[in-house]
């Protein structure tokens, strides 16, 4: 397996162990795109997109037809896409992705916690050589259809990488991440079943720690996790065995 692969794997695990903070955070991510797209998902590519991260992640129809009118309720929360960078301790790159309606309530918490977890925080855009922003999609395999012939199809659409997720049965795309809608495009128009599709920060290079650093590294990265302004924290610490 590639190294975007296994570092993909070990960090969803965790990260979608709890349920409603994974509703809380897709939950914002469909009311941001029907807000900039529209409420419609035949009109709203992003839109259609979340809706099946909503779908695999077993979150209820009412919950995802919530999150879409508030887009257009005047009275709901107006939320923002900002990130945060900084290093936590022992020189370990975190990069924070966050949707707020108080930038400066959540810089100030962030703030603290790096603080307070023997971190700084930098930066915006001091640590983007650090990670490679990728477009990724799960797809159902097809049984005509073989991963070599796939690949090669898609390198046109901005995929360099793909692989098999045996123990899901899917095949896992990753792509550059203005390639989005393209990949996207080419996907739903060969009738490919979309499992997810999401945003990640691949680490390029990955640190190794000793188990009493990643303790305390792991209780920085799990206070950022808590935060409810928090969408999604990256980070270039190598995972255990």
């Amino acid at each position: 397996m590639g190294r975007a692969f296994e570092y993909r794997k070990a960090r969803k695990l965790k990260r979608w162990g709890n349920m409603s903070r994974t509703f809380t955070r897709i939950g914002k991510e469909i009311t941001i795109a029907a807000k900039a797209g529209g409420p419609d998902p035949d009109c709203n590519p992003r839109l259609r997109a979340l809706m099946q991260n909503a779908k695999a992640a077993n979150m209820p129809k009412d919950t995802v037809e919530r999150a879409i009118k508030k887009a257009t309720d005047k009275d709901a929360s107006d939320y923002k896409e900002i990130t945060y960078e900084g290093y936590g301790p022992f020189g370990i790159a975190i990069f924070v992705e966050a949707a707020t309606d108080n930038n400066t309530r959540t810089v100030a918490n962030v703030r603290s916690y790096f603080n307070k977890h023997g971190g700084n925080l930098g930066t915006q855009g001091s640590l983007t050589f650090l990670f490679d922003h990728k477009s990724v999609f799960k797809i159902k395999a097809k049984e005509e259809v073989s991963l070599e012939d796939l690949e090669l199809e898609l390198i046109d659409y901005g995929v360099d990488e793909l692989e098999h997720d045996e123990e899901e049965g899917n095949i896992v795309l990753y792509g550059a991440f203005e390639e989005f809608n393209n990949i996207q495009k080419y996907l739903e128009d060969n009738g490919f079943e979309l499992v997810s599709a999401e945003f990640e920060r691949i680490p390029n290079d990955l640190k190794d720690v000793t188990p009493e650093q990643r303790e305390a590294i792991n209780k920085l990265l799990d206070k950022l996790e808590e935060d409810e302004d928090v969408q999604n924290v990256f980070h270039n610490m190598k995972e255990e065995d």
